[in-house]
Parts: C-alpha cells; structure tokens; sequence
C-alpha cells in the first residue's frame, strides 16, 4: 500500500512540474492590457495587419489582426499571442515567469527561429550594420524580395550565394557574427516588413563601382544606400 501511495504522489509531482511551465507563460488575448499588448500592437501595425496606434488594449480588432498574422506565418490561428506566436513576431513577453524558461528564450528577439534567419541576420551585419534599423530590415527584404523574384535563385541560401550577388560573400564578412539589431532586423523581414516596397536591388551611390548600378529605378533611399528595382 506504501509503494501505492508513493507511486500516486510521485505521479501526481512529475505532472505539477510539466504543468508547470504551461501556466507560467504569458498569452495574451482579448481583454489584455499593457506593455506587452503595446509591443505586439507595434510590430502588427508595421506590417500592416493592423490599422491605427498602438493603445496596449486587447479588443476584436488586434484579435483580428493576430489571426491573420498567425495564418500567414503558419500558426495555430487562435488569435491569442503565446510563446509560438510571440517568437514569430520577435517581442518578447515581459510577463513571462521563471518557470517558463524555454518559452521565454524561444521569445528573444535575439535568437534565430531557422537556419534562414541565421544566414540572413548574416548578410544584414555584413552590409549593413551601420545601418539604421529600418536600413537593416530594407536590406533584408531585398534578399526576400529576390527570392520571391523569377529573375533569382528561389531560396535565401541560393540568392545570397549567387556568384558576383554580394561582396561580403566574397571577402568572407558573411561569416561574422551579427549583433541583436541585425537578427531583429532579419526577423522583421521574413516577418513581412518591407521597407523598400518590393526593390530587388541596393547599393551606396557613394561607393558603387558597377555602373550597371546606377541604370535601375530608384525607389527609395534608406540612410546610406539606395534602393532600386
């Protein structure tokens, strides 16, 4: 009867503990309120899922704009933002609790979610770490921008690898290791953010020596590079 017993206490300990991490994570959903609602509000307004500003009050409307995101980026569309939807939008949770570790980390807006996000985080540091952030993300988009392009190879390894495409892959600062503001900016960028509205081309008009360069329509200028199509 003691083993009985002690087996049932022991079972009953192991499940509080795997339980455990569940109900410390942080989700948030309609009739939330504060900072981590503003950060969330924040990154689904820049990429457009959702209109207005950012008042940290969880209604219908952010709702709305969490399961379209979820659904374009392959999540359980709930409308809820916990560690899975929080990691793809790259906030990080404030009120998550000790007990829930691997979710918080897996929210850092500092760690990689796929071997695409680690190479491009790359490239960004490599070309554009004196960049301001938008500058950092608009780059990145551009790798993005070409891989959804016919005219270029279809993967994000085949376009920053394409011979003659980047410098940095040439002179080897590819392999470097990038800081926090370039795997954020990296992140924002598969995440939809396209600062240079579809350009498939960047370069600094100071510094360019490929007069090839200077044929292509310019779009816009982010800090010291131009972007073009």
């Amino acid at each position: 009867m003691k083993k009985k017993i002690l087996s049932i206490v022991l079972a009953l300990l192991i499940a509080a503990c795997c339980a455990a991490p569940a109900r410390g994570a942080t989700v948030l959903e309609v009739g939330s309120r504060g900072s981590d609602v503003i950060k969330v509000q924040n990154k689904l307004i820049q990429w457009d899922y959702l209109s207005g500003t950012a008042d940290g009050r969880y209604g219908e409307a952010t709702r709305n704009a969490v399961l379209r995101f979820q659904r374009n980026n392959g999540l359980t569309a709930d409308g809820r933002v916990g560690p899975a939807t929080a990691a793809a939008m790259g906030v990080t949770l404030s009120g998550s609790s000790s007990s829930s570790s691997a979710a918080t980390t897996a929210s850092s807006s500092t760690s990689y979610v796929s071997s695409d996000h680690r190479l491009l985080a790359k490239l960004v540091y490599a070309e554009a770490r004196g960049e301001s952030y938008k500058g950092q993300v608009a780059v990145a988009a551009v790798v993005l921008n070409r891989v959804a392009s016919s005219s270029f190879p279809n993967t994000v390894s085949g376009v920053i690898y394409q011979s003659g495409a980047f410098s940095c892959v040439s002179n080897g600062s590819i392999n470097n290791t990038p800081d926090s503001s370039c795997i954020r900016a990296a992140l924002d960028a598969l995440n939809g953010w396209d600062p240079t509205g579809g350009c498939l081309y960047y370069y600094n008009a100071k510094t360019a020596q490929d007069k090839w360069i200077f044929s292509r329509t310019v779009q816009t200028v982010i800090g010291n590079h131009s972007f073009a199509i």
